[in-house]
């Protein structure tokens, strides 16, 4: 086992080379993770990264852990198995828009309402970038691609309200390139117990360039985006003299000063809930940060206890007495 405490970010630089197109925010995004891997005190044995299918989920290769790269969308149900068999490990998931979003959705759905211990990053750049460009779960509508050459008709899923739907107990929003933000965002999620689903905007500079440069963009970013923080307030804009507070029937913007104070561990989540798509309806800036943040026992844990409690009253089995039990026949 390695000394966790000597860890650094080359100790989790893998031997292959990276294959990202140049400029993707892929690159951002790993190298932030290796940096948080490396604070986080845990040997670099005890991580395990589990991907599915798409650019994104090339990372398990670029990073020196345990990973495994699936098939397209079942990363959720292969992390689940592994921390059910060894609650002990570190497990991540990385995985796309398309490839947690459309054919992994229901995978994903139900491994945040289980919560399970496992950490889901999915980057969303609004495209399928490996297979060329077709409109993803999250493109917007109007977006002319191969596969939808005159104009995705699709409404598209917003991924944050998606989570908080399922019931997963950590939600938040990075973006790839705000990698501090972004590096707070991953300790906090591996500090909490139980699932956790970070979103990452992510551009995609070849099929989907500048998704987010109306958001994200160093010119207006400081007016476009609103970072919800425990237990401060939602101020937002270059002098930070803008807030956010909640009325009955929407969400205004006010002076600093009369700025909601934000918490994600209210359990009903239901600020949460209307922040996520508050951009989306009206002209609010657009949240990234914690959404949501509260404490649920996980799956795994539940169920060493069950086995735990079944075997001090009943006794080890076996796999004879599983078989012969029930209803047998005996053929002569």
């Amino acid at each position: 086992m390695t000394d966790a405490a000597t860890l650094t970010k080359k100790d989790f630089v893998s031997d292959q080379e990276v294959r990202w197109c140049p400029g993707c925010g892929d690159y951002a995004i790993l190298t932030g993770v290796q940096q948080v891997f490396a604070s986080l005190g845990v040997p670099k044995e005890k991580f395990v990264l589990i991907s599915g299918i798409g650019c994104s989920s090339r990372f398990p290769y670029y990073l020196d852990t345990y990973g495994f790269h699936t098939i397209h969308g079942r990363a959720p149900a292969l992390a689940t198995g592994v921390k059910i068999a060894n609650p002990d490990l570190d497990v991540w998931v990385v995985t796309g828009d398309g490839d947690g979003l459309s054919i992994g959705g229901n995978h994903l759905i139900h491994a945040m309402r289980r919560n399970l211990n496992i950490k889901v990053l999915l980057f969303n750049n609004r495209i399928y970038g490996l297979t060329k460009g077709q409109y993803s779960p999250t493109s917007e509508p109007g977006m002319k691609t191969p596969s939808s050459p005159f104009g995705s008709l699709d409404e598209p899923f917003n991924p944050i309200a998606v989570a908080l739907g399922a019931g997963s107990t950590f939600v938040a929003r990075g973006v790839d390139t705000r990698l501090p933000h972004l590096k707070e965002i991953l300790q906090a999620a591996h500090a909490h117990e139980g699932f956790a689903f970070v979103e990452i905007l992510q551009n995609c500079v070849i099929f989907n360039d500048g998704a987010f440069d109306h958001i994200a963009g160093r010119e207006v970013r400081d007016e476009r985006m609103v970072d919800l923080r425990p237990g401060e307030p939602l101020v937002f804009g270059k002098e930070g003299d803008k807030g956010l507070q909640f009325t009955p029937d929407s969400i205004e913007i006010v002076e600093a000063g009369e700025a909601d104070v934000w918490d994600p561990t209210r359990p009903v989540g239901a600020r949460a809930f209307r922040i996520c798509q508050g951009s989306e309806y009206e002209d609010l800036p657009v949240p990234v940060g914690i959404f949501r943040s509260v404490q649920r026992p996980p799956l795994e844990k539940l169920i060493h206890e069950q086995i735990k409690q079944a075997t001090e009253s009943m006794g080890e089995g076996s796999l004879e007495s599983l078989l012969a039990a029930g209803e047998t026949w005996k053929v002569d």
